[in-house]
């Protein structure tokens, strides 16, 4: 998560919980990186109208001397009928056509980058938005006295899960089936045969629930979550609060880590406490013509949320849910750099990696809830990836081509989920360098996408890094008092998110075995997008 704007800086070195990347703690083991390649910068070019060119004349040597009355009688004809026009069409404009709209796109002004604080810009936050009362049927209590709406089994998503009664079923008989990176894992009895036979442990599945269980104990009374995780009713009693102000973000991480594991608002132990929370996702809600805002600040709370409420009803089918989980993708399509094709702090701004791979992830997951993702969008991001790659793609950098751990471990994820194949020549040698530097000591971003990566490639190289990450996660977590179950990691993105941040991560790291399916097995990636 990134600070608000006010305090953000643009270095690919700013301490926010899930942006820029880092320099990590194991750099004794890191190979070197190439310098940057030098660049050699042109002056700004002005236009313009030279007087010395024109002559002393002006514009009257353009004129000739005498003009006939049939060039004149003409002339006034034409300025006539144009100042017609221009008439009509004000008036139509006027009258509020709805097929009258004039759209522009404008890069947004160099100076705006480094500025403290952008002003609005009322394309992109339409002046009469309004929070939406959210339609959602779910039997959810309500702390302030509100009245609880019914709960409401929809109709289930038919050929995406297998079922047609609403519960996940046992993939165990579909797993000749199954399409790559899909979310049939999820499902009680795929979760522990999955979690066996792709490395988990029975330690590593304990790890999970006690984690799931510390982020049920600090939910708030409305159904949020705070990455200061004292203003719950922990009050104090573990440490490390974040700092990071979104409460969409914070919640629709912790829900992120409930669905991983298979629990979701109807079915499982955490009902309550998911229906609760995605109750508050759409209370967040701000309904704008370019689909639905859930940014609070921040374009990571944009894709959080989104993949939150897209996987939510890709498990249950609760069509209550669908137009939350399409109108978050609506705006992240319309948010995305036209030019570039990545995503960045606000709409339309030139991308960067940390913020574009979350834009993606929601949008497949937009994909495996069957929803309209525009193959148009996904094309243009593979040209952002093209220009932040380095050694043919198997490093990847910021907002440049400087290639780093954490960026790296995004963009060989995202190559993944748009197209690239298991033996990609770039994304074997991206894996053998992830391979080389190996799980962090307390990055756990960096941490969250390697897993997946060597998850998704799989062979002796998932096996080492399974076998470290794994061990380490179960090691390091807290054991004692309110912390237990409870992750924390000193270093400057885990300081913002706060011991909340750190617990979600973790729990959905040692989820990697089911928490997707793995892309490269059964079927390919033509499925996906």
């Amino acid at each position: 998560m990134t600070q608000s704007p006010s305090t953000r800086s643009d270095s690919p070195d700013h301490p926010d919980a899930t942006g820029a990347p880092e320099q990590t703690a194991m750099s004794q083991r890191v190979r070197q990186l190439p310098p940057p390649p030098k660049t050699t910068e042109l002056p700004p070019v002005s236009p313009r109208i030279d007087a010395e060119q024109s002559g002393s004349g002006g514009w009257r040597r353009l004129c000739p001397p005498r003009m006939p009355a049939g060039f004149i009688v003409s002339l006034l004809f034409h300025l006539l009928l144009l100042l017609g026009l221009a008439l009509w069409v004000h008036s139509t404009l006027s009258a509020g056509s709805p097929e009258g709209q004039l759209i522009a796109w404008f890069d947004l002004p160099e100076q705006l980058e480094s500025s403290s604080e952008a002003p609005p810009d009322p394309q992109f936050s339409p002046p009469h938005a309004e929070f939406t009362t959210p339609n959602l049927r779910l039997d959810i209590p309500q702390p302030s006295g509100l009245d609880a709406a019914t709960l409401h089994r929809a109709e289930p998503i038919r050929d995406n899960l297998g079922s047609t009664d609403g519960e996940l079923p046992d993939l165990s008989r579909l797993s000749a089936s199954i399409v790559g990176g899909g979310l049939e894992g999820r499902g009680r009895d795929a979760r522990g045969r999955l979690a066996k036979s792709e490395g988990g442990t029975a330690q590593s599945e304990k790890a999970v629930e006690w984690g799931l269980n510390w982020l049920a104990a600090h939910q708030m009374d409305d159904g949020s979550w705070r990455f200061d995780h004292n203003k719950s009713v922990c009050r104090g009693q573990c440490r490390n609060a974040g700092t990071q102000p979104s409460t969409t973000a914070a919640t629709a991480i912790a829900v992120m880590a409930f669905l991983g594991a298979g629990y979701s608002h109807t079915e499982g132990e955490h009902q309550e406490t998911l229906k609760r929370a995605l109750y508050y996702l759409t209370r967040q809600a701000l309904t704008t013509s370019n689909g639905t805002d859930f940014r609070e600040g921040t374009m990571y709370a944009q894709g959080l949320a989104t993949i939150a409420l897209c996987e939510a009803y890709a498990m249950t089918g609760d069509t209550a849910l669908k137009s939350y989980a399409q109108g978050g993708i609506d705006f992240i399509v319309f948010a995305q750099d036209r030019n570039g094709g990545g995503w960045r702090y606000q709409p339309g701004e030139p991308g960067d990696t940390t913020v574009s791979g979350w834009m993606v992830m929601a949008l497949k997951s937009g994909q495996m809830a069957k929803l309209n993702v525009p193959s148009t969008t996904i094309h243009d991001f593979r040209r952002f990836l093209d220009s932040v790659q380095s050694r043919y793609g198997a490093l990847y950098g910021y907002k440049d081509t400087r290639g780093q751990r954490t960026t790296t471990a995004i963009g060989l994820l995202m190559r993944m989920y748009t197209g690239w194949r298991r033996h990609n020549s770039a994304l074997r040698n991206g894996a053998a360098y992830i391979s080389e530097w190996g799980p962090s000591e307390n990055n756990m971003y960096y941490n969250y996408y390697a897993t997946q990566v060597m998850h998704h490639r799989g062979g002796t190289e998932w096996e080492k890094w399974n076998r470290h990450m794994r061990e380490y996660l179960i090691a390091t977590q807290a054991r004692q008092g309110h912390e237990s179950g409870s992750w924390y990691f000193a270093e400057r993105y885990g300081d913002v998110g706060g011991r909340l941040y750190n617990t979600a991560m973790a729990v959905m790291t040692l989820e990697v075995y089911y928490r997707y399916m793995p892309l490269y097995k059964e079927k390919s990636v033509k499925d996906n997008f």
